[in-house]
């Protein structure tokens, strides 16, 4: 029984231990044991921590037995991004320059979801420092997708989507900078909600674009999405970005239906080149909703072409500032020099890969005197189009569906060696980040080889609850969201 109930969603699992079908401990342990004979194939996860995952299932059981269990995600098996601090266990951000660095506090997200009664079973595999789409920049190895081994799971939340695709865990935590939840849920085949910037803490996530970064949530349904996010949603005084609303019902407001809700369909985001599977699934689901009683409308982003350049002088630039303090100095490793200077360079070059140096250079590159107003001031000039952009469709419509992702899953290796045509796979993704909007990606179909097609969701800020309905009103009356990949 506590086998089986590893396929299934975590309201499922939920429900067997209210029930007392199943004990946290046996839940935790049969995902524990399914890591160690699966992940080896996949590479999702850095480390479990079996001890403490054990050590808090036997906690929630001992709540549930006198009555004390204190939420739905109580005693369930979840896993976090690598780049959540979490107290007495090693973060390192997929990076060898915090190869052993052990956080000396949890990240608010981790807190929640530990007041939540959720059994943390491991750190996950990742984009080093979150910066990339394929999670192959990873220092110790690329993950693998589990429907297709030989291709990306996405990224930079590779490790995390893959796990929840391949029943590992019922639901996992990511980071969302441009696209880095909604991309991987789409090219895996599950959930990822991402929400409005401010409404999780930031505090105690790695940082690497502070005005852009945003935790999210993976499940293999909406509801499952909706029960995390609302557990790690709330104001934290101590986050100058966090927003002091009050966090709604998520869970009822996913089923409201589709009924009366006018969804927009934006023209910029069917392009040239874009993969005929995914649009024609795409334009599949748009009809689904129509069906179900929404009112389908043609609308206009006209920025959107300009998104991918604004995003990557905005990121670039605030990787650049927040990357500084990897330096050898005060935490992480440390090179070998016989000057400051060469401790600093060396440092910095054996501990940060390829993507990294990269993105810290043209970051730096934007910010240097005589290029700022050139390219990153005018970069915050158009991100305010971009956001204008969508404040006028929101007055006309309550929620935007568009393709999560332009293609399918890539094969590993495939765009490694041309960063540009990487930077692309983010091409639908990056706007709402630059908006602060939130955003959803639920499976709509698969592709004649078999591999998932996601459909966005975009909302209005604060919006979450109007984007979680219409993604569970789809969601309901199709059968992808059911279907798990072969075992690996």
């Amino acid at each position: 029984m506590k086998v089986e109930l590893l396929d299934g969603t975590l309201e499922e699992a939920a429900a067997a231990l209210a029930r007392g079908d199943v004990s946290s401990e046996e839940l935790v342990r049969a995902a524990i044991e399914r890591i160690a004979r699966r992940d080896g194939a996949l590479h999702a996860f850095l480390r479990v921590d079996a001890d403490g995952a054990l050590a808090a299932a036997r906690a929630s059981d001992a709540r549930r037995r006198d009555g004390r269990a204190t939420a739905l995600l109580d005693g369930v098996p979840i896993a976090l991004k690598d780049n959540f601090c979490t107290l007495g266990l090693e973060t390192t951000c997929a990076s060898r320059i915090l190869a052993g660095w052990i956080p000396p506090c949890d990240a608010h997200a981790t807190e929640m979801l530990r007041r939540a009664g959720a059994v943390i079973v491991g750190k996950t595999n990742m984009d080093e420092f979150a910066m990339g789409s394929s999670s192959e920049s990873s220092a110790f190895g690329p993950v693998r997708n589990p429907w297709d081994r030989s291709r990306t799971p996405g990224g930079s939340s590779g490790g995390s989507a893959a796990a929840v695709a391949a029943g590992l865990v019922f639901g996992a935590t990511g980071t969302d900078t441009g696209g880095s939840v909604r991309q991987p849920a789409a090219l895996t085949g599950i959930v990822g909600v991402k929400p409005t910037y401010g409404r999780v803490s930031r505090r105690g996530i790695v940082a690497f674009a502070s005005s852009l970064d945003q935790v999210g949530v993976f499940g293999r349904t909406v509801r499952d999405a909706a029960i995390q996010l609302a557990a790690v949603s709330g104001h934290d005084p101590l986050d100058s970005t966090s927003l002091p609303q009050p966090v709604p019902d998520w869970l009822a407001e996913t089923e409201k239906g589709a009924k009366g809700l006018r969804v927009g369909v934006p023209r910029e985001y069917f392009v040239e080149g874009m993969d005929s599977e995914v649009e024609r699934a795409v334009r599949e689901a748009v009809e689904t909703l129509r069906g179900l009683g929404a009112e389908i409308r043609e609308i206009s982003l006209p920025h959107t072409p300009y998104a991918v350049a604004v995003y990557y002088l905005v990121a670039t630039a605030e990787a650049s500032s927040n990357l500084a303090r990897y330096d050898g100095v005060r935490f992480g490793m440390r090179a070998g020099a016989r000057t400051l200077g060469e401790m600093y360079s060396q440092t910095r070059r054996q501990g940060f890969g390829e993507e990294v140096r990269r993105r810290i250079m043209l970051g730096t590159y934007a910010l240097s005197a005589g290029y700022y107003d050139e390219y990153y001031l005018r970069a915050l000039k158009v991100r305010t189009l971009v956001r204008r952009d969508f404040e006028r469709a929101f007055a006309e419509v309550d929620v935007v569906a568009t393709p999560t992702s332009p293609v399918p899953a890539f094969r590993l290796g495939e765009r490694l060696a041309d960063p540009l045509q990487m930077y692309l796979a983010d091409i639908f993704t990056i706007s709402c980040n630059l908006a602060g909007l939130p955003g959803a990606s639920v499976p709509c179909g698969f592709t004649a080889s078999g591999l998932p097609v996601g459909l966005q969701f975009l909302g209005p800020m604060l919006g979450e609850g109007t984007v979680l309905q219409a993604a569970r009103a789809y969601e309901r009356e199709t059968p992808w969201h059911a279907r798990r990949p072969p075992e690996a």
